[in-house]
């Protein structure tokens, strides 16, 4: 179980926008897709193209870390190949699900959504924060930038709780998921919060997440437990921020320790470029149905829109799950059958407003990831493949807008030689929005952009509390 009182960190601007509502064939080798052009988001269920199939390493690859809290074992099990895309070749639809904190508690969601990723096979990125594997009586090891030694804002952990997270994310990474890191103590705002943080002082913090990982059998007791099946060194490519705070310095330093991505932006559904040597990877603006806004495609941004606490009105948790749930095929759809951008979507492992965003996640995996030429991936799977592209191909599928197709359809559009700077089209008209269903979505605008709860001591109880009683 995890540990410490629940309560939620807040400290961001909004970011809803007013706006309309918008609204898989042949398969290429790896990651690569058909090149036909039929396809309507439908409920069949298409291949997944090459398995992620590969053996765990043998027994005799193992080598121990350090203190044996982590190993290499070799290579990463069930991984696909990246291939370039041919001359005309539709690129395939990516959707990546991650989730900021990944912990295992008495709620057991790390675990279930871990069986739920290998019944539809998906690969997912998981961000760690480090603390979760730091006990309270060891808590004056994390030294904070800004903060006295021994804060967090999530608190810390205790020995059931480090052992269950520890399976867990020993499961996920030999089941081809990735472990990122959602860093430590979740500060948030002007006052000492990440967004004030320098490039020096997130590079202690990216260090010290690392640590906690690589000495948890240390600090927890736990000598006799397996090691996590990776180098952390290695295998940490990649990021979320605390509330999305603080992501250019925090680039400028991970870029230097070998980070690969970062998933700490707020944009559209378009191909995304590299910021300062990095892909950036963000939340993404979704439509919202039955209201004339977009909001981020997190779980957390719509329980703010929703009922502005994580403990609303029973009587709606049904229509508000329905509604992110709707929000989240909306957005995969004007993909799918327009741009074929990545889909982003973020979550936290919590059960806001009686789980109903837990099951919308839920369902929009058993809708998506089984439809023809879609990849459900982790962050590191979406990152090898766009390094595996021609960037001018890649440069040439960014001037194509949220939801457009290519008028003349993807064989002609990438078998013509890219050409240098295009125009941005305009985008296409919105959707006329559905009718809400009576009462069944507040008013609300301004969400934070991302939210962390602290743990209970050996409990892993939930004390859910509305969003400005958190920092």
């Amino acid at each position: 179980m995890m540990a410490a009182t629940k309560r939620i960190a807040v400290g961001v601007a909004a970011f809803t926008m007013a706006g309309g509502l918008a609204a898989c064939s042949g398969l290429g080798v790896g990651f690569g897709s058909g090149s036909g052009e039929s396809g309507e988001l439908g409920t069949e269920q298409g291949a997944h193209g090459a398995k992620k199939e590969a053996p765990a390493a043998p027994k005799s690859a193992v080598r121990l870390i350090g203190d044996g809290s982590t190993a290499y074992t070799g290579t990463q099990p069930h991984q696909l190949k990246p291939h370039r895309l041919k001359a005309g070749q539709r690129p395939p639809q990516f959707v990546v699900f991650s989730w900021d904190g990944a912990g295992e508690d008495s709620q057991r969601l790390f675990s279930h959504f871990r069986n739920v990723g290998k019944k539809y096979d998906a690969t997912m990125t998981y961000f760690l924060s480090g603390v979760y594997l730091l006990p309270e009586d060891k808590r004056h090891l994390y030294e904070p930038p800004q903060h006295p030694a021994g804060r967090s804002d999530i608190g810390f952990n205790d020995v059931v709780g480090i052992s269950d997270t520890v399976d867990q994310l020993r499961g996920a990474w030999l089941e081809g998921n990735e472990i990122g890191t959602h860093f430590n103590g979740h500060f948030c705002g002007k006052n000492g919060g990440v967004g004030t943080w320098s490039k020096e002082e997130w590079k202690s913090e990216i260090a010290q997440a690392k640590a906690f990982v690589k000495r948890w059998k240390t600090n927890a007791g736990l000598k006799n437990t397996e090691p996590l099946p990776f180098d952390y060194d290695k295998e940490l490519v990649g990021a979320r921020t605390p509330c999305l705070e603080g992501q250019r310095n925090m680039i400028r330093a991970g870029r230097e320790l070998g980070f690969r991505y970062d998933s700490s932006g707020v944009g559209k559904q378009v191909w995304p470029k590299k910021t300062d040597g990095l892909w950036d990877l963000p939340l993404q603006l979704v439509p919202v149905p039955g209201r004339a806004l977009e909001t981020l495609s997190m779980d957390y941004n719509f329980m703010v829109n929703q009922s502005g606490t994580v403990k609303g009105d029973p009587s709606q948790h049904e229509v508000w799950g329905n509604q992110m749930r709707d929000a989240l095929l909306r957005a995969f759809g004007r993909s799918y059958n327009g741009n074929r951008a990545p889909l982003i979507i973020g979550n936290h492992f919590e059960s806001w407003n009686g789980g109903t965003y837990m099951r919308a996640v839920e369902e929009t995996i058993k809708t998506v990831c089984v439809q023809k030429e879609v990849r459900c991936v982790s962050f590191r799977q979406l990152a090898d493949w766009l390094d595996a592209q021609d960037p001018a191909v890649l440069e040439k599928m960014r001037t194509l807008d949220v939801g457009q197709a290519p008028k003349e359809g993807w064989a002609s559009f990438l078998t013509a030689q890219p050409e240098a700077a295009s125009p941005m089209p305009a985008p296409p008209a919105a959707a006329p929005p559905a009718a809400v269903p009576p009462g069944a979505v507040p008013n609300v605008v301004g969400p934070p952009a991302d939210a962390h709860t602290q743990l209970t001591p050996g409990t892993g109880a939930t004390h859910p509390v509305t969003p400005a009683e958190g920092r």
